[in-house]
């Protein structure tokens, strides 16, 4: 057996039509399916299979639909020989991702983590709209440096991702500002970035108090395997541990190039991204080329997957 990681894509990767082979060819895949539409009672798996694009980019959509196909293509994963060749060790996802490994874990049910992912986003479109905010994402500049200059235009850097890619979050006025210093002072590439608002940064905190209510209402289970956090890149198994980082996670930098890192010390050279998209495998690329990355995206990645 070889020992993986479990990895979990975020916002950004829906495609529409993504998960339906499994749905058709799977029924582990299909109940996850079918549960999220019984959960949220919308029409969930019509926007998820056949559009429009601009409709599952919602982040009321996308952000269930992402969770759900990623689940799903678990339970297909599961179902299949394969499974019993991989020893999970750890779980993570980036950002919205860690509902989809916290669910992989054991931490709550998946009808649980779908409800608490439709109420995250809505209370953080709420903030978004009380506080006006914007993204970039800076590629090729030195963390320490853009820290500082982040520091002083008063903004905030919501993900480190990769040694090539950092984001960076916060009002309108001071992203401009940390952009125009970033730029000046010799960065590859700054690119502003279509959001909604600043995720993951203080403009985000009025929707932490709403979702420890949400949390208080569900119950979190000892996991059965360690989830790598994005607030603290340590790997967590205490389920009050897990709901702070998740409370956390709403303002807080989403340290990913940090947690492969950490998964890479422990040992793991194998990672399995589960889910829309091959955005992990990309950044891991980044961080540190030795390591492998299979996708899951497809019945028949699951036929080829092979160590």
């Amino acid at each position: 057996m070889v020992d993986v990681a479990l990895i979990f894509p975020g916002q950004g990767a829906q495609a529409v039509g993504m998960g339906k082979e499994f749905y058709d060819g799977s029924a582990e895949a299909k109940a996850i399916f079918d549960q999220a539409q019984d959960t949220l009672d919308n029409d969930l798996l019509d926007v998820i299979f056949n559009g429009p694009q601009e409709k599952l980019t919602l982040t009321s959509y996308s952000q269930p639909a992402i969770v759900t196909f990623s689940v799903a293509a678990l339970a297909a994963l599961k179902e299949s020989s394969k499974f019993q060749n991989i020893n999970p060790k750890f779980t993570a996802g980036l950002s919205l991702g860690e509902y989809s490994a916290l669910i992989a874990s054991g931490a709550f049910s998946f009808e649980d983590g779908i409800r608490l992912v439709e109420r995250r986003g809505a209370f953080m479109e709420e903030a978004c709209d009380i506080n006006k905010g914007t993204m970039a994402a800076v590629i090729g500049f030195d963390k320490d440096k853009l820290k500082e200059i982040c520091e002083q235009a008063g903004a905030q850097v919501a993900n480190f991702n990769s040694p090539a890619q950092i984001v960076i979050s916060g009002g309108i006025q001071e992203v401009e500002k940390a952009c125009e210093l970033i730029k000046e002072a010799g960065a590859k590439t700054v690119i502003p970035l279509e959001v909604a608002g600043a995720f993951h940064s203080s403009l985000m905190s009025s929707a932490v108090d709403k979702f420890k209510a949400e949390l208080d209402k569900i119950t979190i289970n000892s996991l059965a395997l360690p989830v790598v956090s994005n607030v603290k890149a340590i790997a967590e198994t205490d389920p009050k541990a897990v709901a702070d980082n998740l409370s956390k996670q709403i303002i807080s930098s989403v340290l990913w190039e940090d947690s492969v890192r950490f998964m890479a010390s422990q040992g793991i050279t194998d990672f399995i991204e589960i889910g829309p998209g091959r955005v992990l495998k990309g950044l891991i690329r980044k961080i540190d080329s030795s390591l492998k990355v299979h996708n899951i995206q497809t019945p028949e990645d699951i036929e080829n997957l092979s160590f």
